[in-house]
């Protein structure tokens, strides 16, 4: 595979990871910008480029095991945090999104946004890839454009105003439902 693949690679499975980062800008309060900034590209980053490792080394048997589950487990961890979004933007529209976005929050996401990147891995040792460089291509990748994705989240919410985090909450049922169905 050449390393322009992999890049593409790269950025096809980051874009979820940037998705989420936008709606995380979006809600974060201006204060922890550059903080959730720097956390989003350094979770979404370690997990997406973590997962294809997972995948190229468990291979063929462990991707018949989680195939069938993937996506469901991805919908309902991303459909359970917009909900809750939502819920606390029409109920407690101050505090919701300062606590949507602790670190356990942060896994969570990064988890139900790389589940698609263990089939990469699966894909890499069939196509003999160098998985450590490819590895590190899709974290750096994704991490950058995670942390992108929070600083223009805030520029986003900026004209939206108090409906971000509703927006946010939707963005996150998009994403689940984009990964159960297609």
């Amino acid at each position: 595979m050449s390393l322009f693949s992999i890049f593409l690679t790269a950025i096809g499975l980051a874009m979820d990871a940037f998705a989420v980062s936008v709606t995380i800008g979006m809600c974060c309060d201006s204060r922890r910008k550059t903080v959730n900034s720097i956390k989003a590209g350094m979770y979404f980053g370690i997990f997406q480029g973590i997962m294809p490792l997972i995948g190229y080394f468990a291979s063929i048997k462990f991707a018949d095991m989680t195939g069938m589950w993937d996506k469901v487990i991805a919908f309902i961890i991303l459909a359970f945090l917009g909900g809750k979004m939502i819920y606390e933007a029409l109920h407690d529209e101050d505090e919701a999104c300062l606590k949507c976005y602790n670190n356990k929050a942060f896994i969570t996401l990064a988890v139900a946004t790389s589940i698609d990147a263990l089939a990469v891995g699966v894909s890499f040792a069939v196509l003999d890839t160098n998985i450590f460089a490819s590895c590190a291509i899709i974290a750096l990748v994704t991490g950058i454009l995670s942390f992108i994705g929070v600083r223009l989240g805030k520029f986003i919410a900026g004209y939206i105003g108090n409906k971000a985090e509703i927006a946010g909450g939707i963005i996150l049922l998009l994403i689940g439902f984009k990964i159960l169905f297609f």
